[in-house]
């Protein structure tokens, strides 16, 4: 995946990524067109489809709901990449289908509208603006096939042989 890199600080929480008055939908487009509305109101009209999200530490702290990452997906965002990630935030990502990746030197040293390249067989990521390699830890076969399968719902009905 390839993107222009948002660039965001420490402990972003849930209630900046999609702030509480929207949590009435689960719809995804929906939800995005509101995506990071609480710290820059007009992110989701500037984003592009592919576009990856950098962050400081703690990113996805506060509550554990699972519309934040919807949002980010929703809003066309393709990864985040953060310094660290809140426990549940991580796992609502993986579960959804959103890719995190922790990388202190690539959040730290990313600028916003750089252009980076990731691979998440890897964990490489590649800052194409600033020619510098970066290596996050790889994703576990099986994390990385529910992340394929664009969340757990869809590998669980793939592994039962339900129609996706």
């Amino acid at each position: 995946m390839i993107g222009k890199a948002w660039k965001f600080g420490d402990n972003i929480d849930t209630d900046v990524i999609i702030p509480a008055r929207y949590l009435v939908t689960q719809d995804m487009l929906e939800l995005g067109k509101h995506c990071m509305e609480g710290i820059s109101p007009d992110f989701s009209s500037k984003v592009s489809k592919g576009d990856i999200i950098v962050a400081g530490r703690n990113f996805g702290c506060g509550s554990s709901r699972e519309h934040a990452p919807l949002a980010i997906l929703g809003a066309g965002i393709s990864a985040v990449i953060a310094v660290s990630f809140a426990r549940i935030f991580f796992r609502n990502s993986i579960n959804v289908g959103l890719p995190v990746l922790i990388c202190k030197d690539a959040a730290l040293e990313c600028d916003e509208g750089d252009i980076l390249e990731i691979d998440l067989e890897s964990g490489r990521i590649y800052n194409k603006t600033k020619d510098k390699e970066y290596k996050s830890e790889s994703y576990p076969p099986q994390l990385m096939e529910i992340i394929k399968s664009g969340g757990l719902t869809n590998y669980t009905r793939r592994r039962l042989g339900i129609d996706v």
